[in-house]
């Protein structure tokens, strides 16, 4: 496969920051072109998933320096597979904003800014060298604090303030990871650093990073006790905004633990176990939260918190089936939530004063029953009813935990699971079937793309096995990683 394949993909939303900026006083052919442009990139990105099943992973070495010292960039299962996820919801993202009533969607930065958001997720996944990681997420960090800031939501300011304060302090620690490992291995090449830390792990600036690195990625997925940003961030975005972070940008601190757990630490198991208990923390906590709070976006918040805690014991565990349990649940997730947190927009798009509060979009539903069905689909997903895909990734972590003889903790995150049917009722119910004579018709943001994403999570419940299959595939990659080493050191 030639190697400029691998980068298409993050091309074409970089390339969109400054064609959209371009056509900042025309607004209409903004919103197409981004909309072609996103579009373009997704099925690149198919594509790209298409060559590496067909004839295996790929790197590109950018600025003319041999790897280890150039810019390596790498298509592997695993990293591609988080792209198309990614970008098939920037897409629907996308297309929420050119149908939605909030003024942010019309302001001249606000698809440039999406770009930018666009191009860090998708280089954050292809990166092969870990201070571009840093790099890319960076970019994420100013794009959707400046994104959050802009909104309509008055608490809009003070959310992205509290996020951008966070990821400094979560830069720090990055910065201080990549200084440790550069100054005990000499390289950051992810390829090159695997191989140096398999031959010397014991080195004591080499603990100290693997420390800070993962306090970073526990910072960037939100994972309890680190989550305490995220419901407020969440909840005051714009509704297209808040669907990418809960869904993608905590994703990016997923990535990172699927690469140091398999790649660059695989002999740390101390790491696996704290990523197995914090994971339980995060399933237990995210899931109470969700039923203790009194808006509708920041009960789906707290839900993201509990679904990346399945996601990180299914990391912690280990074991191929729970890595790919991990990843199908990564990816099932980032469809049903972004909907969900459109739906939950889009309702609050429809209540008399916008609002995504319990007290102002009670009964709001009762006159958009297909918004009810799809809210109804997207809970089920979230409790892991079938046929939705919610339920093929809850029976994926289940079965690694049964293989990997983790019975306590699959206990616990068992039981706490069915939380998630109590606060998907409560809110079901509250909207689309409590009285409120305050309510009446009333358009709204466009209910497309939460209803394609939704399909997409029904297909991907009834017609399960390609996902699956790629996820093992994937799985098995990941657990030998002199595989890797030789994509880009050969």
């Amino acid at each position: 496969m030639p190697g400029l394949f691998v980068i298409i993909p993050l091309l074409l939303p970089f390339a969109g920051v400054p064609l959209t900026l371009l056509l900042r006083k025309q607004p209409a052919a903004q919103k197409w072109l981004s909309l072609v442009l996103m579009a373009c990139a997704f099925f690149t990105s198919l594509w790209l998933l298409r060559l590496v099943v067909l004839n295996g992973p790929a790197s590109l070495q950018m600025g003319l320096w041999p790897a280890p010292f150039g810019i390596s960039f790498v298509a592997d299962l695993p990293g591609v597979l988080m792209v198309v996820m990614s970008q098939f919801v920037l897409l629907m993202g996308f297309l929420y904003a050119a149908g939605s009533t909030e003024k942010v969607s019309g302001y001249r930065t606000f698809f440039p800014l999406f770009f930018a958001l666009s191009t860090g997720l998708t280089g954050a996944f292809l990166t092969g060298d870990l201070f571009n990681l840093f790099v890319f997420a960076e970019i994420i960090v100013i794009s959707g604090a400046a994104l959050t800031a802009i909104a309509d939501d008055k608490y809009g300011v003070e959310a992205a303030y509290k996020y951008f304060y966070i990821s400094t302090l979560a830069a720090v620690f990055f910065l201080l990871g990549v200084g440790s490992l550069y100054a005990a291995y000499g390289t950051l090449n992810l390829a090159d650093l695997a191989g140096r830390i398999a031959a010397q792990p014991t080195l004591p600036l080499a603990l100290m990073g693997l420390g800070f690195l993962t306090i970073t990625f526990l910072i960037k997925s939100a994972a309890v006790p680190f989550h305490f940003w995220q419901p407020d961030f969440h909840a005051a975005a714009p509704t297209p905004i808040s669907a990418m972070l809960s869904s993608l940008v905590v994703k990016v601190g997923v990535y990172a633990f699927f690469r140091m757990t398999t790649l660059l630490f695989p002999h740390v198991e101390a790491l696996n176990i704290l990523l197995t208990w914090v994971g339980v923390a995060g399933v237990l906590y995210g899931g109470f939260g969700a039923m203790g709070t009194h808006n509708l976006k920041r009960m789906l918040a707290y839900s993201t918190l509990a679904q990346v805690g399945f996601i990180l014991v299914g990391i912690g565990w280990g074991t191929p089936l729970s890595l790919a349990a991990a990843l199908v649940f990564s990816i099932n997730h980032a469809l049903v939530k972004s909907a969900m947190l459109m739906l939950a927009g889009a309702m609050a798009s429809r209540a008399t004063v916008k609002s995504a509060s319990f007290d102002v979009v009670i009964g709001v539903g009762k006159y958009h029953p297909f918004a009810g069905l799809l809210f109804l689909l997207g809970g089920m997903a979230l409790a892991g009813i079938p046929p939705l895909n919610g339920f093929i990734s809850k029976l994926m972590i289940f079965q690694g935990g049964m293989q990997a003889g983790q019975y306590l903790s699959l206990a616990v995150i068992g039981l706490a699971s069915i939380v998630t049917v109590t606060y998907v009722i409560r809110s079901f119910v509250t909207l689309w079937f409590e009285h409120n004579s305050d309510a009446k018709p009333k358009t709204g943001d466009s209910l497309l793309a939460p209803a394609l994403l939704i399909l997409a999570s029904l297909a991907l419940g009834i017609f399960a096995e390609p996902l699956v299959g790629l996820a093992q595939a994937a799985a098995t990659w990941m657990g030998n990683p002199t595989l890797y080493v030789a994509v880009i050191l050969p």
